[in-house]
């Protein structure tokens, strides 16, 4: 007689998987709150393949978008229900929608240009004009054009039932997918609520009344606009009155007004400001010898990025000094590096700053969010308006435009400073000073770098934009050519702005490798 005993191991492995599946039926009760053993035995059937495994959920497919919002699969309601919004809409233009507005308004239309070519045909008749045949053919040609927009009204009337029948069809095969993908889809999202418990479970009653008024709302609106156009204004045309723009456009220009008239001295001293780096650098970059210029950007080239680098730059230098660019090439270059010097000087402190002030860089952001997104021609106004057109206002617009790269790669990369690092330098008596010189600023330096290079190159971005208020340079150039047309003058000199731009970014794409 044999004794079979069980390997203490093999039991405990066992005992362990009896209490997961036991603690994930639970979990999955907790989740789905309602229908718990229908959805544990999907879920398990999912889990068992790491594919996509097909399931039937027929209220998913019955109340499709409302199902997925209620469970708070909104990615998944959305394209959901715009696919059925557009079911609904076709179904109720073939079923209730005239078909043939359009052709039959394009017919009244006709009519009565056709009357009055008529009125002209009995004139000419009358007073035996030699204008009679041309009022004759352009009768007949309007009233066989009006008989063949009523053949296609005729023909688009008869097509409502197939139109219909295409909408039944194509909701019935997103309602079809609706159901096939829902416990997959439900099952996805039980997985990150296992790690993250605030994602929102269950089948709460607010989100489902929140996603049935929703979604309804939205199907019904888009129905009512489409199968019965020019019906509601309210859907076609917001509700709007012409004196809110014209009040809000008094407002604007009163407030601008009054910021001219009260900031003159500081607009003069910005301006000052601006004028004293801007003359030091033409003089550096456009009255000094080409040939000292030239040295020493290659030399700086050949230093930071290498030779071959250095050979390149000089044949870009010796293509803009053939060509007769130049000149107008340094004073891109001054202008360009008065503002990206005052962009730095700024953003980097400013950056500097904000990185271990959270809520003040939250306040800050969504101002460098409007400097970045605002077309250039926009905020062109306001800075016209306070410190006029010249070069000055170009420096200004760029610096808008190109200044907040530096500091947002300032406060990444002092952020990305390992705190274990920042630990231990204090564990050996480091100071803030020495913490922000030593540790901070080396190891944040190649995000700082790579933000002073994509704010130069933002910067000479603006050079031709920069040109409509007066600026000189390439970009006039450009400017001339989009004026006249002349393609050859165009492409050379935005050659010229590419060869400068890429200069610039192997000096200090160079120096940061």
């Amino acid at each position: 007689m044999t004794e079979t005993t069980q390997n203490p191991l093999e039991a405990t492995d066992t005992e362990a998987a009896l209490t997961y599946a036991a603690e994930r039926r639970e979990n999955i009760r907790t989740f789905v709150r309602t229908h718990p053993e229908y959805y544990i035995a999907q879920f398990d059937k999912i889990g068992e393949s790491a594919k996509f495994t097909p399931t039937f959920n027929l209220m998913a497919g019955i109340f499709g978008p409302i199902w997925y919002g209620a469970r708070g699969l909104w990615s998944w309601a959305l394209p959901f229900l715009i696919l059925e919004t557009l079911a609904f809409v076709q179904m109720a233009r073939g079923l209730f929608g005239d078909l043939a507005a359009d052709a039959f308004a394009r017919i009244a239309s006709i009519e009565g240009t056709l009357e009055l070519r008529r009125q002209q045909l009995a004139a000419a008749i009358e007073n035996n004009s030699d204008k009679v045949d041309v009022y004759q053919r352009t009768v007949e040609s309007l009233e066989d054009a009006i008989g063949g927009i009523r053949a296609e009204a005729e023909a688009l009337s008869e097509q409502g039932i197939w139109i219909a029948l295409s909408g039944l069809a194509v909701l019935l095969i997103v309602k079809a997918v609706q159901a096939i993908v829902a416990n997959w889809a439900l099952e996805a999202r039980f997985s990150d609520w296992l790690s993250n418990r605030t994602v929102r479970s269950g089948l709460p009653v607010s989100q489902m009344i929140f996603s049935a008024v929703f979604m309804v709302l939205i199907v019904i609106a888009a129905m009512l606009h489409y199968s019965f156009p020019g019906r509601f204004n309210l859907l076609s045309e917001f509700p709007t009155d012409p004196d809110y723009r014209l009040v809000s456009i008094s407002s604007v220009e009163s407030f601008f007004a009054f910021c001219v008239a009260n900031g003159e001295v500081l607009f003069d001293m910005i301006t000052y400001g601006i004028r004293l780096i801007l003359d030091a650098l033409e003089l550096v970059f456009v009255k000094t010898p080409w040939i000292v210029i030239a040295s020493l950007i290659v030399l700086l080239t050949w230093l930071t990025a290498g030779v071959r680098t250095a050979i390149w730059s000089a044949a870009f230098l010796s293509y803009m000094g053939l060509l007769g660019f130049w000149e107008k090439a340094m004073t891109t270059l001054a202008l360009l590096g008065t503002a990206a010097c005052l962009s730095i000087l700024i953003g980097i402190p400013l950056g500097m700053f904000c990185a271990r002030r959270p809520r003040f860089y939250a306040f800050i952001q969504p101002i460098m969010d409007f400097m970045q997104t605002m077309p250039a021609f926009v905020f062109m106004i306001p800075v016209i308006a306070f410190f006029g057109t010249g070069k000055p206002a170009a420096v200004v617009t760029t610096m808008i435009f190109g200044g907040t790269p530096v500091v947002r790669l300032t406060v990444l990369g002092l952020r990305g400073v390992p705190e274990s690092v920042r630990e231990a330098a204090i564990s050996f008596g480091a100071n803030k000073w020495y913490l922000l010189t030593r540790v901070d600023l080396p190891l944040a330096s190649p995000s700082i770098r790579a933000g002073i290079n994509q704010t130069i190159m933002l910067s000479l971005a603006m050079v031709v934009v920069a040109s409509l208020i007066g600026a000189k340079g390439l970009g006039e150039d450009v400017l001339e050519a989009l004026q006249y047309a002349n393609v050859g003058q165009g492409i050379l000199a935005g050659f010229s702005i590419l060869f400068c731009a890429m200069i610039l970014d192997r000096i200090v794409q160079g120096q940061r490798k």
